[in-house]
């Protein structure tokens, strides 16, 4: 195997994209193992007693060269895929999870890490240290290292098929997105579409050389189209693809991979002693049980569920009145939910886009970063990237210290998967008086500028880029001493602080003056726009919130029980979303086989965690607007207690640093209105 001349495999800080082709990849991923593997076996054999330095430290810092070509890989086989990316997934992805599971299976090394842990108590260590030895120590004994060596091998061929069927799951998802098509010729059948919408779809048809508008399952052609479109059969066609991903019956279908996914993450607990997959991950969690989450999910569903009953009630007499429709179904919802909104309050997408330039947005995000914590962000064009749509910027302070590299990807595209998310190609950390800043990277599908107007963002839309890029600002800002304890290397449940948060600026008036922009005058917003966009925060509240608890609750419904029992995939999910049911049930349409974010993502058995986050970032936010949403104290304090700490110490006690207090769910029953003020 010649790696001689593989840019994966030379020393690079940011990732080499012009010079790498499909074929490095493996090569680099094997050599990338044998190195690692190399540097594992120091450590396991090292004649010296084991030391903190010697064993958790130099483990810390060992499989750098995997860690990064692994990372560029899977983050391209999200953002820019392709079938050869995604067979050479198939083909290391076993690779990958054998190597892991040597580590943690390796009874030398093991016993080394062990000798550290058993004798912490002497050890002279600070926080950040007892935090790493614990993780490393937990990670060996909570994945096996402890089980004879017949359950370990067991272990390891339960990972190599959840491994596979992960990603068969991901790749199932993605084809189906990409297959179906609306296809439209009538001009009549594109009745309520805004001018834009229908430019958009036309040049999607022009590009595939067919005549008439094309519509897609991707959220930047799908959402809209499910908004406007008036007819309503059309709609149906469209929810019904939509929500029938992986649930055809052929060979995209996810049925089976959910059923073992299921199935072997509850028999992975079991064999590590964990009643179920769901106490087995939180463990490590800020909610410790699926007890504790279970009681969340129905304090706030007690709450929310009567509103969530009054405003679907609402909905419907109003779809009546209107359009006379008796029974309310799916398909109508974001279309008369639209409909209402604009009668209300006099609001639409298609008034507020104009102000929404993609452009003007991510000024506003930097100029909200800079406010808060005295971040720049230069565009850089030296910076090699994976396709020509990615911008790239450095991030600097107000010292004019390098802290990042940043990427920000923002439109759909074939080889690109559904959603938003953020992500990084190099993490930061400290080592041997060098310090390493991290490069970090958004990845959205927002629509493309088309011949006649720029990208003009929903606010839906402007919100999704302030979360991610929260979730970017929690990276950027890392300052700790290990890569694996830095940025948003945190709990899940706290995971989603920081990104949530910073959503909380798109409704105030200060922040939107400063980057809302009608993009042909130039205009800044009026007063009574952000006014309405404040009144209409809370517009179906109680719906979104219920809709919410449901999709934690039916991922409590795979992992927090012994599935082996469970034989259909929707008869399961049609009994988890009983008590959270407003519409009545589509039986061509099942969730759980396009639910990426619990099976192939990492929130499996931690959906609840968004919830979560929310108290967090509401009773945050209450503190920031009790001192000014500009606040440089509060924000210096949320900078130095939780976006730098990364993961260096338990979540809430990181949070009572900054807070003073733990958090209560009061703020946000407030803020939804939920509760009274």
């Amino acid at each position: 195997m010649n790696t001689e001349n593989n840019p994966l495999l030379k020393e690079f800080d940011h990732a080499p994209f012009s010079k790498i082709k499909t074929e490095h990849f493996k090569p680099a991923i094997i050599k990338g193992i044998e190195m690692a593997r190399e540097e594992i076996n120091a450590i396991a054999s090292n004649a010296n007693e084991a030391t903190f330095p010697n064993t958790i430290e130099t483990l810390e810092f060992s499989g750098e060269k995997l860690d990064r070509v692994t990372s560029i890989f899977f983050n391209l086989n999200s953002a820019e895929t392709n079938e050869e990316i995604q067979q050479i997934a198939q083909e290391v992805s076993p690779l990958l999870s054998e190597f892991r599971n040597d580590i943690i299976l390796n009874k030398a090394l093991f016993e080394k890490v062990k000798a550290v842990y058993d004798k912490k108590d002497q050890l002279d260590l600070n926080t950040e240290q007892k935090t790493l030895l614990d993780r490393k120590y937990k990670a060996f004994s909570r994945n096996g290292a402890n089980l004879p060596i017949e359950k370990q091998n067991e272990l390891r061929d339960i990972d190599k098929k959840l491994s596979k069927l992960s990603l068969d799951f991901g790749q199932n998802v993605l084809a189906e997105t990409n297959k179906f098509e609306l296809h439209l010729t009538d001009e009549n059948d594109l009745k309520g579409l805004p001018e834009s919408f229908k430019e958009e779809a036309a040049q999607v048809a022009s590009s595939k050389e067919k005549e008439g508008w094309i519509f897609t399952l991707e959220y930047p052609s799908y959402l809209p189209f499910m908004k406007y479109a008036e007819n309503r059969e059309l709609r149906k066609q469209m929810a019904l693809a939509f929500g029938a991903k992986g649930f055809h019956g052929d060979e995209l279908d996810n049925q089976e991979n959910v059923l073992q996914i299921a199935k072997l993450r509850f028999e992975r607990a079991q064999l590590l002693g964990y009643k179920t997959h769901a106490h087995f991950v939180l463990e490590e969690r800020m909610a410790e049980t699926p007890k504790k989450v279970n009681s969340f999910l129905e304090e706030i569903l007690e709450k929310a569920k009567p509103a969530a009953e009054r405003e679907f009630a609402e909905l419907e007499n109003f779809a009546k009145d209107l359009d006379g429709i008796d029974q309310l179904q799916k398909w109508d919802a974001a279309f008369y939910s639209e409909k209402l909104k604009q009668k209300l309050f006099n609001l639409d997408d298609e008034k507020l886009k104009p102000y929404f330039k993609l452009e003007n947005v991510i000024d506003g995000v930097f100029t909200v970063a800079q406010k808060l914590y005295g971040l720049s962000f230069k565009e850089v064009f030296d910076v090699d990237k994976y396709h020509e749509d990615v911008k790239t910027y450095r991030v600097l302070d107000e010292n004019n210290k390098d802290m990042a590299l940043f990427y920000a990807d923002f439109h759909p595209r074939p080889g690109k998967r559904d959603g938003a998310w953020m992500t990084g190609y190099k993490s930061q950390y400290k080592k041997e008086g060098r310090e390493e800043r991290p490069h970090i990277s958004i990845v959205c599908n927002f629509t493309k500028p088309s011949k006649k107007q720029p990208s003009l963002l929903t606010f839906n839309e402007v919100t999704t880029l302030f979360h991610e890029f929260g979730h970017a600002l929690h990276g950027i800002l890392g300052d700790t001493e290990y890569p694996s304890l830095s940025g948003a290397n945190v709990y899940w449940d706290f995971v989603e602080l920081p990104s949530q948060l910073l959503e909380n600026w798109c409704y105030e008036k200060e922040a939107l003056q400063l980057f809302a922009k009608h993009y042909e005058t130039g205009e800044v917003i009026p007063m009574e726009l952000i006014q309405k966009i404040k009144e209409s925060a809370n517009f179906q509240e109680g719906m979104a919130t219920v809709r919410q608890l449901s999709f934690g609750m039916l991922d409590l419904s795979w992992h927090g029980v012994d599935p082996s029992a469970i034989k259909d995939v929707k008869a399961n999910e049609d009994e988890a979303f009983e008590r959270t049911k407003l519409f009545p049930n589509v039986t061509e349409n099942c969730m759980s086989t396009a639910f990426s974010h619990i099976f192939q993502g990492g929130y499996s058995a931690g959906y609840y965690s968004y919830k979560w986050a929310e108290v967090l970032d509401a009773d945050t936010f209450e503190y920031f607007q009790q001192n000014g949403i500009f606040s440089r104290e509060v924000a210096n304090k949320f900078r130095t207690n939780i976006l730098s700490q990364g993961g260096t110490d338990h979540p809430m006690t990181l949070y009572k640093k900054f807070r003073g207090k733990e958090p209560k769910p009061d703020a946000l029953l407030k803020r939804a209105g939920l509760i009274e003020k």
